[in-house]
């Protein structure tokens, strides 16, 4: 199972749900970052600095810092979903199916159709 940092914005039930499947997830609300207008890249570098993958619905601008800055311990970016069953399952997926090998990429989790 995999450690990750999940940024503020992200759904909880979703949340909850990667918990149930064993993940370690660490909400910034959790961490006492959240409510603060921390920029995101500030956002990325706690997440390397407690050695985390994040996990964000704001596709756009961590897009562009992984272009920017490709050294980091893995970034996941998500289309928000209100099937949060579905969305965790998604995720899930790409967790379990990687290997473990997230240092420097970029991963993409869309909305079910």
């Amino acid at each position: 199972m995999q450690k990750l940092y999940v940024n503020e914005n992200f759904p909880l039930p979703a949340v909850k749900l990667l918990r149930e499947m064993g993940h370690d997830i660490l909400t910034s609300f959790e961490a006492g970052n959240a409510n603060q207008r921390i920029p995101d890249e500030e956002v990325l570098q706690f997440a390397i600095s407690q050695n985390r993958i994040l996990l964000t619905l704001n596709r756009r601008d961590f897009i562009q810092i992984h272009k920017l800055n490709p050294i980091h311990t893995g970034i996941i970016v998500c289309t928000e979903d209100i099937d949060f069953v579905g969305f965790a399952n998604r995720i899930h997926v790409i967790l379990e199916s990687n290997d473990g090998l997230f240092e420097n990429q970029l991963f993409r989790v869309y909305k079910s159709q």
